[in-house]
């Protein structure tokens, strides 16, 4: 090959070249107008001239979230990252997507179908190129390259060196370590020039202002020019706030322990947690982690104001760790609202109530266990205060107050506290005791034999009447029984007739006629359902339901299964179970006395307008899931419940969930089993082998669940009616149809809408939901799970392989 040949080769290389090179990135972190990313696995970003940081898209989970990170420090921890400030959201986009650097909008970023998601919102003047900088800055420059946009002006929960914070400049924690929606706390620089920390009420992102957990104090009204103007971090590692007269003000402990920026990446973030911290790391070392210059505050712990539940959720105790950073836990007798939130709220394990129905001392229904150093301090908890009061005495009064959850005793004042329980904390500085009240196991006046009014009228009868016969012990004993069988003779002539079902149950028996009292003539309906109509009622226990049953479903075994199940049903005791109080069977009436949940069914929860929070409906799934693997495997008798459905699941005032109507389909239907007419269930719930004429087994409750489930998932009805829904896309209309095709087709965030946001930043656990679901609802009961399986899969216990088409028999809609 001659040299013209080998010029006119290279030249036409280079040609070649250039149209790539145009949209590329050169080596001063320059981007041209054109430019774009695809988020894709193995993507490369826009790097700073350093290779310090990088833009680009940032995998989270089967999502990208456009963002600028570290690249060279490990786990590349973001510091900055598109954010919808409205709705409080990060923008995660679908794989595919492109975000691209555009002469009208700046930074543009669109989904595989063409669908904005987001922009930079430049100024007026055309985009002529953007930079990623070696501070961390995006910047998208105009023509005169003045700066149109910059990563620096709308902050996530991060500043870096050089970068400033404006009067009314705001940084948000995220929600948890791997959540980067919009958490509990804020930090703002006020109007006033005063830098403080904030509680945020979600989900309504209403803040707390009038009890910030720090501040600058910088804001000074009668000197304006000692007010702060802006927040500095400035490249020296300084962080302070500058006053209008020039003054620095040190947000933590100075420049003498900040680390020298030439060697050392630096940052300050507000964590999850609330506290807002300085870290650096060395460059060029990548076996240690990031070290903290200084922290604000020093104890969150003890900086809560007096609104909100504090830096951990309600009922919680807070406590700082070797690290200064707040650790939560649950007190005695509580529990997490939500297993996977470790810094959420308690609930108690047993609700406290007022039903005392006077043979019982609140003493003998309550007991305390003492934390010391704890309180939960602030007006907002006390209701009572008593001094001077010792220690058995506080203790005491906390015990027969059916409505104090905590008494604290400090010096000689004892504080009686309600819940919800709010800022709680553990500290070494604080010398008084916590007397936490918790409800004794076995409470009921049955179960502690405690015999009733008449009873112990009785008993002082006959020892009046012995007493005064003579001394004689034999002439006593026989005068005595004498006198008691001629006293059962006539009492039980008096009493209505009323079938006692065993010694092995501790229910209690009701007259008819007590019943209808107490529901005033069973007059205020909560529901009807196949068995019957639910009254709501008082009796001397408190508010019950009163399930009257239907006697069009009896057959002629009726009291004798009757009896049965009572006694099945009445051995039960489950957290996740609805508790069967009491009964009555007089005549032809058959009555069956529940405790009153205040805040209804699931359906009624479910399908709102308004969806409740992804973390409570997959603790809703949990509890359902834990009570079934009860009826089925735990309880003394294997009891099948046939009917679980939205309208069967109670909710109690903590919203935990708990199973109704257990039993009843066995009960009420009896001669119901193998024909078409006979099917006990719902329409939409029914297991397949219902309309085959096979064995019913527990699997029949396990296909219901799975449609209960993919509800929960999806906060819509299984079979939905097209005209009431306003639905014209049959591809829809059967949930368990639909789920399959859009679990096969990688679609399934169609499942739960763009509304559900948290759900989709969950998308392992949404995954896993979904699988078991699918596997619940196979056609063939051999191939579904038992519900043992079922609540390890939904915990994550045991992994959970890709279900096969549920249907293979039926033609799917889609």
């Amino acid at each position: 090959m001659d040299f013209a040949t080998s010029t006119s080769t290279t030249f036409l290389f280079f040609l070649l070249l250039l149209p790539f090179s145009a949209v590329g990135q050169a080596d001063d972190g320059r981007v041209e107008v054109g430019s774009s990313l695809t988020a894709t696995n193995d993507g490369s970003p826009w790097r700073s001239p350093s290779g310090d940081f990088a833009f680009g898209f940032h995998q989270h989970a089967d999502r990208f979230l456009v963002s600028i990170w570290f690249d060279k420090v490990p786990a590349q921890p973001l510091v900055w990252y598109a954010f919808d400030y409205a709705v409080g959201n990060p923008i995660l986009a679908p794989a595919g997507s492109k975000i691209e650097l555009t002469a009208e909008n700046g930074l543009v970023l669109r989904d595989p179908r063409g669908q904005q998601l987001w922009r930079s919102d430049i100024a007026t003047d055309e985009a002529a190129y953007g930079v990623m900088n070696d501070t961390g800055n995006f910047v998208v420059r105009g023509r005169n390259s003045d700066v149109l946009w910059q990563s620096f002006d709308h902050p996530t929960d991060t500043l870096l060196p050089t970068q400033t914070l404006e009067i009314n400049g705001k940084l948000f924690s995220r929600l948890n370590e791997n959540n980067f929606s919009q958490g509990r706390f804020q930090l703002s620089l006020q109007n006033d020039g005063n830098l403080v920390l904030n509680m945020v009420n979600l989900p309504t992102k209403f803040v707390y202002e009038d009890g910030p957990f720090y501040t600058s104090r910088t804001a000074d009204p009668a000197n304006e020019s000692n007010s702060g103007v802006r927040l500095i971090f400035n490249e020296s590692g300084q962080v302070y706030v500058l006053r209008k007269n020039g003054l620095r003000y040190n947000v933590g402990t100075g420049a003498t322990l900040a680390p020298p920026a030439a060697d050392f990446y630096q940052r300050v973030t507000l964590d999850f947690d609330g506290v807002f911290s300085h870290y650096y790391y060395p460059k060029g070392n990548t076996s240690v982690g990031w070290s903290t210059v200084w922290s604000q505050p020093e104890n969150i712990c003890s900086r809560m104001g007096e609104r909100g539940s504090g830096a951990c959720g309600y009922n919680s105790i807070c406590k700082l760790n070797d690290s200064r950073r707040p650790t939560c836990s649950c007190p005695p007798g509580f529990s997490l609202l939500d297993p996977d939130d470790k810094y959420g709220s308690c609930k108690p394990d047993v609700e406290l109530d007022c039903r005392e129905d006077g043979r019982m001392a609140m003493e003998d229904m309550y007991d305390t266990t003492v934390l010391l150093n704890t309180d939960w301090p602030g007006a907002i908890n006390d209701y009572d205060l008593l001094q001077p009061y010792g220690e058995q005495d506080c203790r005491a009064a906390c015990l027969r107050d059916c409505m104090c959850a905590v008494a604290i005793l400090k010096d000689d004042s004892c504080w009686k506290k309600k819940l919800p329980l709010t800022n709680g904390r553990e500290n070494g500085g604080f010398s008084g005791k916590a007397f936490i009240k918790f409800t004794k196991r076995d409470r009921t006046p049955a179960s502690l034999n405690l015999p009733n009014v008449d009873e112990e009228k009785n008993k002082g009868t006959l020892i009046t009447i012995s007493t005064l016969l003579g001394t004689s012990m034999f002439v006593n004993f026989a005068l005595v029984g004498a006198f008691c069988l001629g006293f059962l003779s006539i009492y039980q002539k008096k009493l209505p007739k009323v079938e006692q079902v065993g010694l092995e149950t501790n229910l209690q028996v009701f007259t008819h006629e007590e019943l209808a009292e107490a529901t005033n003539g069973f007059k205020e309906e909560l529901g009807r359902g196949a068995f019957g109509i639910v009254y709501k009622g008082t009796i001397g226990m408190g508010t019950v339901a009163v399930k009257k049953l239907d006697r069009a479903v009896r057959d002629g075994n009726w009291d004798k299964e009757f009896k049965t199940e009572i006694n099945v049903i009445g051995q039960t005791h489950h957290k996740n179970l609805v508790r069967l109080l009491g009964f009555c069977q007089e005549k032809e009436q058959r009555l069956l006395v529940y405790e009153f949940l205040c805040n209804g069914t699931l359906a009624d929860y479910l399908f709102r307008n308004a969806k409740p929070s992804w973390n409570q409906r997959t603790q809703i799934a949990k509890s359902i899931a834990s009570g079934l693997l009860y009826l089925h495997e735990e309880c003394s008798t294997q009891i099948i419940h046939c009917d679980i459905k939205p309208e069967n699941i109670l909710l109690d005032v903590n919203y935990n969930a708990r199973i109704s109507d257990f039993g009843l389909s066995k009960l009420l239907m009896m001669d119901q089993t193998q024909t078409k007419t006979g099917i006990r269930g719902t329409k939409g719930y029914v297991a397949p082998e219902w309309f085959r004429n096979m064995p019913v087994t527990a699997k029949v409750d396990v296909y219901s669940f799975g449609v209960l489930l993919l509800e929960i998932i999806c906060c819509r009805r299984n079979v939905v009616v097209e005209e009431s829904a306003g639905c014209t896309d049959g591809d829809s209309s059967i949930l368990t149809y639909w789920a399959y095709d859009c679990f096969q087709e990688g679609t399934i965030d169609d499942l739960i809408g763009d509304d559900d946001m948290e759900a989709r930043h969950d998308r392992k656990s949404l995954e896993r939901l979904l699988m078991t679901a699918l596997w619940c609802i196979q056609e063939d009961p051999c191939l579904r799970p038992t519900m043992r399986k079922v609540t390890q899969m939904l915990e994550g216990v045991v992994q959970v392989t890709i279900p096969p088409n549920p249907s293979p028999f039926t033609i799917t809609v889609g």
